[in-house]
């Protein structure tokens, strides 16, 4: 017999802890991609419309490696702000449709060219984001160290 009134596992708990944090990282996300692809697809902006997968990519890399840099980990900011905020804010299949409809409007060429700045900007941007975070993450731990 299963008594009703039990309280959660301590794992449980955690687990929804670690979920609510995703969550409330990835509403924030997801609402930024979708107005940024309903600024440029509705009108808002003359620039063309996959640029909107490669922004929020590029934002996306920066954001991650500056999260994961550091000395020591930080679970918490991983969990809203890499896996909730930037999971929901770069999407692989969002950029995959992209260039299935560049390839479709467009051709080869800029589709090819939407490849490599996703790609080469994204290893770039990533890499400068860690080496900010790092420097961040040393400053604060010098600080910590003065006190």
């Amino acid at each position: 017999m299963v008594a009703r009134d039990s309280e959660p596992s301590p794992s449980l708990r955690k687990e929804l802890g670690q979920l609510s944090l995703v969550g409330c990282g990835a509403i924030p996300g997801a609402l930024l991609r979708w107005r940024l692809e309903l600024f440029w697809a509705g009108g808002g902006s003359e620039l063309p419309v996959w640029l909107t997968p490669l922004a929020v990519n590029l934002l996306g890399s920066f954001l991650l490696g500056f999260v994961t840099s550091g000395r020591l980990p930080r679970p918490r900011l991983m969990l809203v702000v890499g896996i909730g905020f930037c999971g929901s804010l770069t999407t692989f299949s969002g950029w995959i449709l992209a260039l299935a409809r560049l390839l479709e409007g467009e051709g080869p060429g800029p589709a090819l060219l939407l490849v490599v700045l996703s790609l080469c900007g994204g290893v770039a941007l990533a890499a400068v984001g860690a080496r900010l975070g790092g420097a961040v993450s040393d400053h604060r731990h010098r600080l910590r160290l003065r006190r």
